[in-house]
């Protein structure tokens, strides 16, 4: 029988048009030694009581009321497998256009105060020089989990060069259709798989730097 993990995040249909799942992020942006590019993206997902409480209902194979070193696994490998087809969540763009991402290796699962924790870090295919405009954030194209970043502080990004400037940009659900009125069809507002429009709502760090050259 499927996993509450696997069919939660991979959840289609029309119950997803709006989150039955919430989660506090915090997302750590890792430039290289140089501090001339992005190295990697380092991810904390802390999700809510009821989200949790079902995935230690389901992975508590024991019945001890919590969950042991394998069963944390378990519980990594199918959000590992389950998130592998929306890129993980992740939004990075570069000049508004998609930048492709290593697929992490491996997830981490932990409880703590009864929360169900995922910690995951990955890489650009190619370094992200920081050039032009760079857009990073978390958003899940199926509108079905909600990740969210409680306080601007939650997202960083140490050793930013001073000819950079950073933001955490939070846009407004309504002032998004405006302004995107042109590209969104109703297929986008009915598509229960999903779509990469979705990303317009996502909160973001916006990296500017002056171009290469």
């Amino acid at each position: 029988m499927a996993s509450a993990m696997a069919v939660t995040f991979a959840a289609v249909g029309a119950a997803a048009a709006h989150p039955h799942v919430f989660a506090e992020a915090r997302l750590d942006v890792i430039l290289s030694p140089d501090h001339q590019s992005v190295k990697a993206l380092r991810h904390l997902w802390r999700f809510d009581d009821l989200f949790s409480s079902t995935v230690m209902m389901e992975f508590d194979k024991n019945s001890d009321l919590k969950l042991d070193d394998k069963e944390l696994k378990d519980v990594a490998d199918t959000v590992h497998a389950s998130l592998a087809e929306f890129n993980y969540f992740q939004l990075v763009t570069v000049d508004g256009k998609d930048v492709a991402m290593t697929p992490p290796p491996h997830l981490m699962a932990n409880f703590e105060n009864d929360q169900l924790i995922i910690l995951f870090e990955s890489e650009p295919k190619q370094p992200i020089k920081l050039s032009g405009k760079i857009d990073i954030g978390v958003y899940d194209p199926t509108f079905y989990t909600a990740i969210d970043f409680t306080e601007d502080s939650n997202i960083t990004v140490e050793g930013l060069p001073s000819t950079c400037t950073k933001k955490v940009v939070r846009p407004d659900p309504d002032e998004a259709i405006a302004e995107n009125q042109k590209t969104l069809t109703e297929a986008f507002f009915n598509d229960p798989t999903g779509t990469d429009m979705s990303k317009i709502f996502a909160t973001k760090l916006e990296l500017n730097c002056p171009p290469e050259g």
